[in-house]
């Protein structure tokens, strides 16, 4: 068992190992509420981004999904629309904004 668990782990570490790490430049925007919102892309397609709310540690991964407009990205609980240098961030789940008219200061 102890084995099958190694293997399984080993795997996993590799496997981050090779994805291509996100820079260490956050893009800083405040919204019209004053919530902070710090981003950055996470993968050189873009095809998602690392997300922190309030200055805080706690890094949401969230994935590029259509839209009619812009750039949706969100995990299923999250998520951030932008288009042009502007954007709009909610919980999905009970679709309450955290803040719209998000930018950089």
């Amino acid at each position: 068992m102890r084995a099958a668990f190694a293997l399984v782990a080993t795997a996993l570490v590799a496997g981050c190992a090779s994805q291509e790490a996100p820079s260490d430049n956050w893009t800083r925007w405040v919204c019209d509420s004053q919530t902070e919102v710090l981003w950055r892309f996470a993968d050189a397609g873009r095809n998602s981004i690392d997300l922190r709310l309030g200055g805080g540690d706690i890094a949401h991964r969230l994935k590029r999904e259509p839209s009619g407009s812009g750039a949706l990205y969100s995990d299923g609980n999250l998520a951030f629309h932008t288009r042009g240098e502007e954007g709009l961030v909610y919980w999905v789940a009970t679709d309450d904004l955290i803040g719209r008219g998000c930018k950089a200061p």
